[in-house]
């Protein structure tokens, strides 16, 4: 349905404010005028883009760009019952992974758990889609561990345009977008134009163009041409658009390694990394992943070598990303910064596998923009790839972003009302840091067009609140990326507790479905049966000794303490058999059967009964550091002291913070640094004390 228009200049065509537009509309005739029974009518699946110098139907929101964050934005929108439409550049790149052909990690694998419990996409996809599942930090506490996988990109793209083209109340159109449009009066977004300068009338417009907005590849010095990813224009009319209306942009880089040919990497010489037996699944609505553990693809590790090393110090100048001023990724460099910037000659390399049937290997750790011919001289001195062929090379993109601080902790813009930015474009890097920003600016922009009040989340809730937190309150520098250290609340968020912390306020606000909603209240009732139990069941301690210590204690204990069992459970000497202390639960409300049929309920009850104290001691670091904020750092204090790492020191002597508050406002500097300041300043001055 479009409204068409003869002999009219689109090219001069402004809509100034909504009066106006309603005026406008109001002069054509009602042959072209939609019906009004238009909104009760279902939408899905594919729209053609309209003629040339047309107005086409209203959206309630439209999402620009099918990336991350633009599918999890529509997704998330249309979920919530508003008419939404995707404009991207290309149907076939829907879902597209750009980089890395993998999800999650440390703090990534969190706001992952994080989207899935509020009815996302990537988690249950990555189920479906998987090749390799590991679970990262299993040497460390639950709290921190990072749930990853390698995916395969044909399987996750094809899982992603599947969901997006068969979404109820969501259209998709290929087409580019030149121009947003606003009322001019109010600073209220009216709709956006495409470069054939056809209107399309929006209520609200999400901005999701990750590398695309003036988007730069670079190929060593000499090959440069406009592109926000290989073979796929750049938003140049869009960026300009943006720049008009005063929002402070940035320029910010990233790069990408070269796709190696699997048959020509001999992996005899590597070390092999199989996936976990039994993988984890990122999704709550999954007990298990797709394949069984022994059809997962190896992953292989290798080294880079000093000959490599010699290579980048002897072609440094032929590396744009090196030689110019854009700040790229800090925690995701080249393996030229990696050389130049640290002192060890060798750097670990994964092998990673593309797909089931891709004959391609991503080395992840050598992202690169040297040109083709040292490309491949660097990869043949490594372990392993002696004779590999590059079936791409590896390059580097530019592109702008806006200063993070330009939005609300709803991701809507500050100066235009309805306006919402997210992913790459707010300074993020990563497909997870984007899909955390795009369902919360598609449930946003949801609740404008419903009259609902803005759904957020805060740092206490979610590493996707303390994520927006950072950015809006801080900006971009460099591109961002999640780690749980930079919660000072990574205790209390788990990855685990997700749907416990999210679930039931995203199903409040509408973007939860009741499939996902039943299955929660099902187990959240269960749990809470099962946890009052636990601690209901109190008994002297003594008694709790004798029943589950085994062998039983030589010297029978006489402590005549009440503890209850929910208490003892972080204990590991009484907990480590569990058969032993679920015997002991009372069955008659089938609290015992629940349990001994369903391990996962166990673990997690176990799980929440051992970070309760740790949770509480927390809060009092927390509450300890705002105390404290006025503590004053003297000039000579020595930051190598510090048990930290060296880029938080590198950041305190470049600052030198007068005080606590100070340094807990420098970019880069997370809780968990703050506080181990705090510890040394006041065991300093205890010492100062005594020497007096």
């Amino acid at each position: 349905m479009m409204f068409q228009i003869a002999k009219y200049n689109w090219k001069s065509f402004r809509l100034s404010t909504l009066s106006n537009t309603r005026i406008w509309l109001s002069t054509l005739t009602n042959d072209c005028r939609p019906k009004s029974e238009s909104h009760s009518v279902p939408i899905q699946g594919v729209i053609k883009q309209p003629i040339n110098a047309s107005i086409f139907q209203p959206y309630d929101v439209i999402v620009v760009g099918g990336g991350h964050a633009g599918c999890e934005a529509a997704h998330a929108s249309a979920r919530m019952g508003v008419r939404t439409l995707l404009i991207t550049h290309k149907l076939e790149t829907i879902g597209e992974m750009s980089c890395n052909p993998s999800f999650g990690g440390i703090g990534k694998g969190h706001l992952m758990r994080e989207i899935d419990a509020l009815d996302g996409l990537c988690g249950r996809l990555c189920d479906q889609t998987g090749v390799h599942y590991k679970v990262l930090n299993r040497s460390k506490g639950r709290a921190v561990w990072g749930y990853r996988a390698q995916i395969d990109r044909k399987l996750y793209k094809q899982a992603m345009q599947n969901e997006i083209l068969n979404t109820r109340n969501l259209h998709v159109m290929a087409a580019a977008v030149r121009d947003i449009v606003i009322d001019e009066d109010q600073s209220r977004i009216t709709g956006i134009t495409l470069d054939n300068h056809s209107l399309i009338p929006s209520q609200t417009v999400i901005i999701t163009t990750g590398t695309f907005l003036r988007g730069c590849i670079n190929l060593g010095m000499d090959e440069q041409k406009p592109a926000g990813r290989i073979n796929d224009q750049p938003a140049i009319d869009l960026a300009k658009s943006i720049e008009k209306l005063g929002f402070k942009m940035g320029r910010l880089k990233t790069g990408t390694p070269a796709r190696l040919e699997t048959k020509t990497i001999d992996f005899r010489k590597t070390v092999t990394h199989q996936g976990d037996n039994p993988p984890l699944p990122f999704s709550f609505l999954n007990k298990h992943v797709w394949l069984k553990p022994e059809q997962q693809l190896d992953c292989h590790l290798t080294m880079t070598t000093p000959e490599l090393a010699d290579i980048v110090r002897r072609n440094a100048h032929l590396s744009r990303h090196v030689t110019q001023d854009v700040t790229g990724p800090r925690y995701c460099p080249s393996i030229e910064s990696k050389i130049l910037r640290f002192k060890n000659q060798t750097h670990p390399v994964w092998l990673e596998p593309e797909g089931f049937d891709s004959d391609l290997t991503y080395p992840q750790g050598l992202s690169c923009t040297m040109p083709v011919d040292v490309q491949l001289r660097m990869l043949r001195t490594i372990p392993s790839l002696e004779n590999v062929n590059m079936i791409r090379p590896g390059y580097g993109v530019e592109y702008d972003f806006i200063d993070p601080r330009e939005v609300k902790p709803s991701l809507e813009t500050k100066r235009v009302s309805n306006l919402f930015f997210a992913g790459q474009i707010n300074g993020t890097t990563g497909y997870e840091e984007a899909a955390g920003q795009g369902i919360i600016a598609g449930i946003n922009s949801a609740c404008k067009v419903l009259n609902k009040p803005m759904f957020t989340i805060s740092r206490c809730e979610g590493y996707i609140g303390v994520m927006i937190d950072d950015l809006t309150l801080l900006g971009a520098t460099e591109p961002y990326r999640m780690f749980t250290a930079r919660s000072e609340y990574r205790v209390s968020l788990r990855a685990d507790n997700a749907d416990l912390r999210l679930t039931q306020a995203g199903y409040n606000i509408g973007c939860v479905s009741e499939h996902r909603y039943n299955q929660f209240k099902t187990f959240k009732a269960n749990y809470d049966r099962a946890k009052e139990c636990f601690k209901n069941l109190i008994k002297p301690m003594q008694v709790w000794r004798r029943l589950l210590t085994s062998p039983p204690e030589a010297i029978p204990c006489r402590d005549d303490t009440l503890k209850s069992l929910y208490s003892l459970v972080h204990q590991a000497p009484y907990m480590m058999d569990n058969e032993k202390w679920l015997a002991l639960i009372p069955n008659d409300q089938g609290i015992r059967s629940m349990l001994l049929a369903d391990h996962e309920l166990v673990e997690r009850l176990c799980l929440d009964a051992v970070y309760e104290h740790l949770t509480k001691r927390q809060k009092d670091e927390i509450d300890e550091v705002k105390r404290d904020e006025t503590f004053i750092i003297p000039d000579s204090f020595d930051y190598q002291i510090l048990q930290i790492s060296n880029e938080a020191k590198q950041r305190l002597e470049e600052v030198r913070p007068t005080t606590l508050g100070s340094a807990s406002r420098i970019p880069g500097i997370t809780p968990a640094t703050v506080f181990s300041l705090l510890k040394a300043l006041k065991k300093r001055s205890q010492t100062s004390i005594l020497n007096a």
